[in-house]
């Protein structure tokens, strides 16, 4: 598949997934890659930048006004035809933008002042989850970025995120508030505008979690499913079943003791790795009949400009070799 077209089968990218799983880099290598096709990209982050700036070569964080991580300007870390651009949204601000552009600006100081920000989210559950994504469907209207990448709060949270919209409109009766929810939840329900992107690691409990996520997210939100990465993958490498003596004897070198102890021990777990890997991406695929884009384990302390192109690139050799959207699965099996 064109890694354009993959990147514009729908407007917002909701990545979700659990705690731990490298969900915000899968993010940034998402918007790095289309980026790279020329696309103008927008993150958008929720309660702080996180991981984002670092990841991009930046060493301050950003807030509600928009930046820019990368593009074609010859200063920045990661030079790209496209943009990648990153804001965080928060309720707070969204509520405060909103009432400034309905000429309340008096009102959203008092409010600020007062602390009643907080006592409006307890009194109607759902509204911060609508603020944030009501926002989020403005700028999808606007049309000014050609992807907007939605980097969710880890699973549990991201469920209440994507769920809330829905019990908002089914509680209330009328009014703005409850129009502004089923504007959302049209926008949640529309391949066309937004899909979900799992994340998970190729090991046990993420995979359980992201089964169960995924099948959530189909019957509680009606939000599509794209293809699932999968972080920290370990390649495979020749000679792992080679007895270290005879590789050693083979290659000229000169081990012994307690060296050769350390290479067999070492190739004994890269075999075990690689084995609970294949099992779980076997069982991955068996209960959720979607794509898979596999990245690397990346062997590096910390994960910065470079290391996020390179994971850039072999995520967009992996959607290269995506099928159609016509012949792929569209969702998870029962």
């Amino acid at each position: 598949m064109d890694v354009a077209a993959f990147c514009r089968q729908s407007h917002v990218l909701v990545v979700v997934g659990k705690g731990g799983v490298g969900k915000t880099t899968a993010t940034a290598s998402l918007a790095l890659m289309a980026a790279s096709r020329g696309l103008n990209v927008l993150v958008v982050a929720l309660d702080d930048s996180g991981d984002l700036p670092a990841l991009f070569g930046r060493d301050e964080p950003f807030g509600y006004e928009e930046v820019e991580l990368a593009g074609p300007d010859p200063a920045s870390r990661l030079r790209v035809p496209g943009h990648v651009r990153a804001r965080v949204i928060t309720s707070d601000a969204a509520l405060l933008e909103y009432l400034d552009e309905h000429g309340l600006r008096r009102v959203s100081r008092r409010l600020v002042a007062s602390g009643a920000l907080d006592i409006v989210a307890t009194a109607i559950p759902g509204i911060e989850e609508v603020l944030v994504l009501g926002k989020v469907k403005q700028i999808e209207r606007a049309q000014t970025a050609d992807v907007i990448l939605i980097d969710a709060p880890a699973t549990g949270h991201a469920l209440t995120f994507l769920t809330s919209p829905g019990g908002l409109v089914d509680a209330a009766r009328g009014g703005p508030l409850r129009q502004q929810a089923e504007q959302v939840v049209e926008l949640l329900s529309d391949p066309s505008r937004c899909q979900a992107i799992p994340v998970t690691l190729p090991e046990e409990t993420p995979v359980n979690e992201l089964i169960e996520t995924a099948f959530f997210l189909e019957d509680s939100t009606g939000v599509a499913l794209g293809p699932v990465v999968v972080n920290g993958c370990y390649p495979s490498r020749e000679g792992l079943d080679a007895d270290p003596a005879a590789a050693a004897a083979a290659a000229g070198a000169r081990v012994q003791g307690a060296e050769l102890r350390r290479l067999g021990a070492a190739a004994a777990f890269r075999r075990a790795r690689l084995g609970a890997q294949a099992e779980q991406l076997e069982r991955l695929s068996s209960s959720l009949p979607l794509p898979q884009l596999r990245l690397p384990f990346l062997f590096s302390a910390e994960i910065g400009p470079n290391e996020l192109g390179r994971l850039a690139e072999v995520l967009a050799e992996q959607v290269t070799g995506l099928p159609t959207p016509s012949s792929a699965a569209t969702g998870p099996a029962r």
